[in-house]
């Protein structure tokens, strides 16, 4: 694995430290901050509050990934995150992540200015977005999913965990440097949440070392997510939230900063 990755000048020294992702869903559903930043005003505004707190790229999604969400319009999803790529663009070089499965959506993206593709599909979603990618010569984060966010729920049954996720993110790093995708700007992710349940996001979470012969970096999102919620006996994951899961997501990121892991995907709370 290459040890350094330059994105918008910024470089990327993986094993140095654990870089910070910060989450910003311009969406009406998302499980958990879905609806706080539906405007370009309110979600400039959460963007300047997450480089302000530290984060190293800011994570924008236009199309919600929870359980059973409905998939929408590509227009919908255009006009949902162009415009705030490019009000973040217009007053910051931070590097801007899109998550996106869609291609023509990650083609506006990066013409508004964004420089990571985070496709929670690995790409399989949509048959055009590895050649996008490969084209354009921007990093992909590559998720692990089983089914879609209408399906995967009912795919969770594994006969061996991490053999399963190791098995579908090295089929789609070999499917992305095999259209000319680099190597060096292939992040991997386990998918905490999709198509798992409680027990197994756990298993993964003290697995994590198993996915380093991957030699890919390593992102890992475990904020607000449902199973902490299930740890705190609290499985609304937006009603409520505060210093007690802060209590409990502040101890797994540390643990994953202590452990040499790349990348930590969250959510920053607007005060």
């Amino acid at each position: 694995m290459s040890n350094n990755l330059i994105v918008r000048g910024q470089c990327f020294s993986w094993g140095q430290r654990t870089y910070l992702m910060g989450v910003l869903n311009i969406t009406p559903d998302s499980f958990s901050d879905g609806g706080d930043f539906s405007s370009v005003v309110r979600a400039l505004d959460h963007a300047r509050k997450m480089e302000l707190a530290g984060v190293d790229i800011i994570d924008v999604g236009g199309q919600s990934t929870r359980p059973g969400a409905e998939q929408i319009p590509l227009d919908t999803e255009l006009d949902r995150v162009i415009p705030v790529v490019e009000a973040i663009r217009a007053e910051s070089s931070i590097p801007i992540s899109i998550d996106t499965t869609s291609a023509e959506v990650a083609k506006a993206a990066i013409l508004a200015g964004a420089d990571i593709i985070n496709d929670i599909s690995g790409g399989s979603f949509d048959s055009e977005m590895l050649p996008v990618i490969a084209k354009c010569q921007i990093p992909i984060v590559i998720m692990h999913i089983r089914g879609n966010p209408q399906t995967m729920q009912q795919y969770g049954n594994y006969k061996n965990l991490m053999a399963e996720i190791r098995c579908f993110l090295d089929k789609r790093i070999n499917a992305a440097t095999s259209l000319g995708i680099p190597r060096r700007k292939v992040i991997i992710d386990p998918g905490i949440g999709f198509a798992k349940n409680y027990k197994q996001n756990l298993e993964i979470l003290r697995r994590l070392p198993e996915l380093r012969r991957l030699n890919c970096p390593i992102l890992v999102g475990v904020s607000r997510k449902s199973f902490i919620g299930h740890i705190l006996h609290q499985p609304d994951a937006k009603k409520g939230f505060g210093e007690q899961q802060q209590h409990v997501v502040q101890p797994f990121s540390m643990v994953l900063i202590s452990l040499g892991f790349m990348m930590c995907k969250l959510y920053v709370m607007s005060t």
